[in-house]
């Protein structure tokens, strides 16, 4: 073997070898990772039908106080194990919330009608989330007043329903097209992958969307909660 072949074959094994590291440490440690918890915070989740069968209890077992459920997207769209995650969080003892997914397809009210439908004001929940993200919605991209109006539509009727203010979870694909989040007065979910919100308005930190938990087959999104009198106004 040639100086040159040998030193090909070295860097190649080096290469190798460090992706290989790097695929032990991104799937063996990446998912199990949990960030320390500052006074007033909690670890949580949130799901959809896509974990499918969820152990309630083997969830609450792995340190888990919280859980934001799917409930609805779109005009007329109903995620199929709300009910039974949302009964089974409870019975868990887990605090509990819903969410809808936002679509740019369909009127804001109609939307929040569908949401009410399924999540029906309940003073002991969390409180409602609207998701905003352009990542699996519909191909429509409307004017931004038009979505802007949408939007007040869907808040406006689910805050006067819960009597509450909705919580606002805004991925950077929809801040970059339609901007919100610098004019928002509303408290929020903000996503921020192993780095701690530099927004003081955040409520909920969502971590790891890669995360294992106890009770669940496959990846679930991690969250962290802070109390209400933790937040900056």
């Amino acid at each position: 073997m040639t100086m040159r072949r040998r030193i090909i074959v070295t860097i190649s094994a080096v290469v190798v070898g460090a992706l290989g590291l790097g695929a032990a440490i991104w799937f063996g440690a990446v998912p199990h990772w949990r960030p320390a918890l500052e006074d007033g915070e909690r670890y949580g989740i949130d799901v959809s039908a896509h974990q499918g069968e969820i152990d309630w209890d083997a969830v609450a077992g792995d340190g888990i106080k919280f859980a934001y459920i799917k409930a609805s997207e779109g005009q007329n769209w109903v995620d199929g194990y709300f009910e039974q995650n949302w009964d089974g969080a409870e019975q868990a003892g887990l605090e509990r919330g819903a969410y809808h997914f936002f679509t740019l397809c369909a009127p804001g009210e109609e939307q929040a009608e569908n949401f009410l439908a399924v999540a029906p004001p309940d003073d002991d929940a969390l409180p409602p989330v609207i998701d905003l993200e352009l990542s699996g919605n519909c191909s429509d991209r409307p004017p931004a007043d038009q979505v802007a109006a949408e939007v007040d539509a869907f808040v406006q009727l689910v805050e006067e329903a819960w009597g509450r203010h909705l919580l606002f979870y805004v991925r950077p694909d929809w801040d970059d097209v339609y901007p919100l989040r610098d004019g928002l007065d509303r408290r929020l979910w903000d996503y921020r992958f192993f780095r701690r919100p530099t927004d003081e308005r955040w409520h909920v930190w969502q971590v790891n969307t890669f995360a294992r938990v106890d009770g669940i087959d496959g990846p679930v999104d991690l969250d962290i909660m802070r109390n209400d009198e933790d937040l900056v106004d």
